[in-house]
């Protein structure tokens, strides 16, 4: 494989960063990995750094087994990730985006049949596999199989599975949920290219460079609260906030819990 620092200054140069970030990415050893979008073909190969989409795995799966956090492509925007289960990791991804501690963190699965051992799932199956994979989070009970440390301020947790090739192979691969949130500092703009985000690459181990995402609305998934029977909530509107309202009242006849808090 080249080298991924010679790959992180390839990408740096060639969107005019200065080349101190280079050095800087050198110094603290983050890899920075560039992978084409998912084609029927995936994974390809680059052909500027020579790296496979399957060894991009390998090396992004390595880090999130050691504890550290990584940025990643999703359908939405980029995110940072870390194991679930991992108390460490998770307290490294409030301290690098300066999370407010109260504020969840959803996790990220690569199949609907994981949901059903982290969430206590009240919907029917057929409701899951006509909205995920996709751009939205469904927050349900959380069970006792996930990490207690993770948002230990509520009973619920929101769980997603990307309608990307890689994400989803990624969360396959590592075996357990990911932690996921976006890839900026807390409260600032979404980001849908790894270079809006190089303030934070000094403390990632690895970012996944999958190029501009989606239709650079920045807008992040529409989160969906589940938890209660025949009942959703939107929590956040976002992307395909219509056609997910649409499947939930007229296809399964759930109606809105407005009376919520």
């Amino acid at each position: 494989m080249k080298s991924v620092c010679s790959i992180a200054a390839e990408l740096i140069k060639s969107r005019g960063a200065h080349s101190s970030a280079a050095e800087m990415c050198k110094e603290l050893k983050t890899k920075v990995l560039r992978l084409l979008p998912s084609t029927s073909n995936w994974p390809i190969i680059q052909q500027g750094g020579h790296t496979a989409g399957a060894e991009i795995l390998t090396c992004t799966v390595k880090a999130l087994k050691e504890g550290h956090v990584v940025a990643v492509p999703t359908d939405t925007i980029y995110g940072l990730a870390c194991l679930a289960q991992n108390s460490e990791a998770v307290r490294k991804i409030y301290d690098i985006k300066g999370r407010n501690g109260q504020k969840p963190l959803a996790i990220c699965v690569g199949e609907i049949q994981d949901i059903y051992k982290y969430c206590k799932v009240k919907v029917k199956e057929e409701l899951l596999g006509d909205l995920l994979p996709g751009p939205v989070t469904l927050v349900f009970e959380r069970s006792e199989a996930l990490n207690a440390d993770l948002n230990p301020f509520t009973s619920l947790v929101g769980v997603r599975i990307p309608d990307h090739a890689f994400m989803r192979r990624l969360c396959q691969m590592c075996g357990e949920p990911l932690a996921l949130t976006s890839a900026n500092i807390s409260s600032h703009t979404s980001t849908v290219e790894v270079h809006e985000f190089q303030e934070l690459w000094p403390n990632l181990a690895v970012v996944v460079d999958g190029g501009p995402i989606g239709d650079q609305s920045r807008l992040g998934s529409t989160v969906v609260d589940l938890s209660v029977l025949n009942k959703y909530r939107i929590i956040r509107p976002g992307c395909a906030f219509s056609s997910t309202v649409d499947v939930l009242e007229r296809k399964y006849g759930l109606s809105e819990d407005s009376g919520q808090e």
